[in-house]
């Protein structure tokens, strides 16, 4: 345990240089700090994509998800895939193009833009609700590291999320959004590198698919099951609803920066490959290694730590029980910052929401983004030392509550179509209400809320329409639209 700890710290501080030596190239500006001044190579930002999207979620609520219901995840896996790819093919270039016009450095911004003048009811918004969920998700990040550090070391909940909080802060003093993006791009080569060492010493212990499968069914016939039982609205609906939640990362503060940040519109469609590069074979692993870990150790199953399903540290038991200690060192300290470096960039969303958006007249101080980020590190650690909720339940909550509010008007936005002041109002409270009232309902299980919570707002869109209200005269131009639409095809 000695070695592994000694590994563990000493590959989580060189992660954490990797995004001090960032700030070597900093500026001491917002639109630095923010958005790396939309200087961001395809390489970076893609790789950053990746992880940003796919830390704590993946390693730790998914693998939870996994370990407890089986094969039916394959479901969710595709449908997430597709979900992603179709913002990929037909959204992140025209942010790109948009936020580059108007020099925006934030998400809200772009909600709030229009051809008339800023819309500042929907902007102090969309700030309010990106202020408030995207600060949860961040906590679902630090709580996510502080998972897997209790699940291997046996260390103290709090320990953990303290830790990564201070983190945190270092990546975003050190370089901002660019101290984000260096940590993640070479924590992608560590998450997908790791995640295919720990499945390939799961196969060599198990053996392979066949050898699996008829693991899983001695344990319980439940975890074959591709179809899960008894859902009201059916497979199909069930699968949109994951769609809808891979579509989500269009109300995603957090991802969508990136594509701001990128140097040009031009360099998405090579983002977008090598984005799907690492994304497609990084999820299948794993989807697989949490199957794995339910075959070696089944006694997780039922177990709480701390009030958390303790299948959500099924990953870092299975590297303590399969991989050399060194190794075991790397892929938690690859975990844990990855979950940090994900944390960040939502916590600098969250103060570009504060200073660009919600109170301006901050909007040129270097100084009022690092207090807000300091505030907004303190809600996200006082939400994760408190919440009850594991991984799992906090990302797919705050995502679907960004997707819907956030992603409805930003699509009309970029893709030039009219939209009042008061129509964007209520088609985010709109898309917030409908998720929280899914999620309560008697369906919650059998369709992700992000599907209906897309759909309502979209609806108001088209009833608004339906009376005869013209569609065009928003942010982009005949040729910049031309040119995505062909990207896309």
């Amino acid at each position: 345990m000695t070695a592994t700890v000694l590994s563990f710290l000493a590959f989580l501080l060189a992660f954490t240089l990797v995004g001090v030596l960032s700030g070597l190239q900093k500026e001491d500006s917002p639109e630095d700090y923010l958005v790396a001044r939309r200087s961001v190579s395809p390489w970076l930002a893609s790789l950053s994509s990746v992880a940003t999207n796919n830390s704590g979620f993946m390693f730790v609520g998914l693998i939870g998800f996994t370990y407890r219901d089986g094969l039916q995840t394959i479901w969710m896996a595709v449908a997430w895939i597709l979900g992603d790819l179709l913002v990929w093919l037909f959204v992140h270039r025209r942010v790109r193009e948009v936020s580059g016009r108007l020099e925006a450095n934030s998400v809200p911004a772009l909600l709030g833009a229009d051809p008339g003048g800023t819309q500042r009811p929907v902007v102090v918004l969309a700030g309010l609700l990106t202020f408030l969920f995207l600060g949860g998700y961040a906590a679902a990040q630090l709580q996510a590291g502080a998972t897997a550090v209790h699940g291997l070391f046996g260390w103290e909940p709090w320990l953990g999320a303290v830790g990564g909080a201070l983190i945190v802060v270092i990546y975003c003093f050190s370089g901002g959004l660019r101290a984000s993006i260096w940590t993640d791009a070479a924590q992608a080569f560590v998450m997908l590198g790791s995640m295919l060492l720990l499945l390939l010493a799961a196969v060599l212990e198990v053996g392979g698919p066949l050898a699996l499968h008829a693991a899983l069914a001695a344990q319980d016939p439940a975890l074959v099951a591709w179809v899960p039982p008894d859902l009201a609205l059916g497979l199909p609906a069930y699968f949109l609803g994951f769609l809808a939640g891979g579509f989500g990362a269009i109300g995603q503060p957090h991802i969508l920066v990136r594509s701001m940040a990128i140097r040009s519109a031009a360099d998405i469609p090579r983002a977008r490959r090598i984005y799907l590069a690492w994304f497609v074979p990084f999820y299948a692993a794993a989807v697989l290694v949490a199957l794995y870990s339910r075959v070696l150790l089944p006694e997780l199953g039922g177990a709480t730590a701390h009030g958390v399903d303790a299948t959500e540290a099924a990953l870092p038991a299975l590297a303590g029980l399969l991989l050399p200690d060194v190794l075991v060192g790397l892929m938690l300290a690859g975990l844990f910052s990855a979950t940090m470096s994900t944390a960040d960039s939502q916590i600098l969303a969250c103060s570009a929401a504060v200073t660009q958006d919600v109170a301006p007249r901050w909007r040129r101080s270097t100084r009022a983004s690092k207090l807000a980020t300091l505030g907004v590190t303190a809600l996200a650690l006082a939400i994760a030392l408190s919440a009850s909720e594991g991984v799992f339940a906090l990302v797919l909550g705050a995502w679907s509550i960004l997707g819907a509010s956030l992603g409805p008007v930003l699509l009309l936005r970029v893709t030039g179509r009219r939209l009042p002041t008061w129509l964007a109002l209520a088609m985010m409270l709109a898309g917030a209400a409908t998720v929280r009232a899914w999620a309560g309902g008697p369906w919650a299980g059998d369709v992700y809320a992000l599907l209906p919570g897309l759909a309502v707002p979209l609806g108001l869109y088209l009833g608004w329409r339906a009376m005869g209200r013209p569609a065009a005269g928003g942010l982009r131009d005949a040729d910049a639209d031309a040119g995505a639409d062909a990207d896309a095809a």
